[in-house]
């Protein structure tokens, strides 16, 4: 019997899985001013009021100094692989 895993995820994001017909945002937060923003998750949300909601209680394990949420539809590849 074979098990299959998933492939790690890098810095603990996590995607919500579901299909959804809401708009998907993505999240960033920092804990310190000397770290860069990091993707930590996302969320689907009717509007940026809710997205940010969902945000603020879903990914509230770290006291983050910031926290912002994008529309994934409005992220543009600078560089593809």
């Amino acid at each position: 019997m074979s098990v299959t895993t998933s492939p790690p995820r890098e810095r603990g994001v996590r995607e919500e899985s579901k299909p959804s017909l809401r708009a998907c945002w993505l999240v960033f937060a920092r804990r310190r001013y000397d770290e860069p923003l990091y993707q930590v998750g996302t969320v689907t949300a009717d509007d940026p009021a809710m997205a940010v909601l969902f945000a603020q209680s879903i990914y509230d394990e770290h006291p983050w100094i910031e926290m912002i949420v994008v529309p994934r539809n409005q992220a543009r590849t600078v560089i593809a692989s």
